[in-house]
C-alpha cells in the first residue's frame, strides 16, 4: 500500500510517518512543496534509525503521482468527508492520501474525487486530529481488512 502526503509542513509528523511505513511495509509519497528540508535534523529524530527500510518517492505534483498509477484506487482523508474510513473496502494497492497539517487536502481534489474521500469520526467540536495519529489509524484500518497480509 502507499501513503501520500501532499505539501506536509511539520517534520516531526513526516518522520513519525516514514517510521509507520517502515514498520509496515507501505510505500511514502511525498509531494512538494515539503515545509521542511528532508535533512531537517527532527525528521530524520522522529524516523529514528529506520529510514533504510523506507521506500520514498518525491512528487512535484499529485497528478504526477495519479499518472504513473492510472488504475490505482486514492482514498482521501478529511475531516469534510461523509464516509468513514471503515467503510471503504482496502486493497493492497490503494493509496491514502492526506493533506498539510494547517489546511488539510485542496478543496478541489476533495471535490473531484469526493466518491473516495473518507474521514475519521470524531466530536464535531474537535478541529482535527493529529497527521501521523491520523495516518497510523488509516493504515492499520487497511492492514486489518488485508488481514494484515504484509506483515
Amino acid at each position: 500500500m502507499h501513503i501520500v502526503l501532499v505539501e506536509p509542513e511539520i517534520p516531526g509528523n513526516t518522520g513519525n510517518i516514514a517510521r509507520l511505513c517502515a514498520a509496515t511495509g507501505f510505500e511514502l509519497h511525498l509531494v512538494r512543496p515539503l515545509g521542511f528540508s528532508t535533512d531537517d535534523k527532527y525528521l530524520k529524530r522522529a524516523g529514528l534509525d529506520y529510514w533504510h527500510l523506507v521506500h520514498i518517492s518525491y512528487h512535484d505534483s499529485f497528478s504526477e503521482i495519479v499518472s504513473a498509477n492510472p488504475n490505482a484506487t486514492f482514498y482521501f482523508f478529511s475531516t469534510k468527508a461523509q464516509r468513514k474510513y471503515t467503510e471503504a473496502g482496502f486493497t493492497e494497492n490503494d493509496f491514502l492520501v492526506f493533506g498539510k497539517e494547517t489546511a488539510g487536502l485542496p478543496e478541489s481534489l476533495l471535490k473531484e474525487h469526493w466518491d473516495t474521500a473518507v474521514r475519521i469520526p470524531m466530536r464535531e467540536d474537535a478541529r482535527s486530529l493529529n497527521l501521523s495519529n491520523a495516518v497510523a489509524i488509516a493504515s492499520y484500518e487497511a492492514l486489518r481488512q488485508l488481514s494484515f497480509l504484509s506483515l
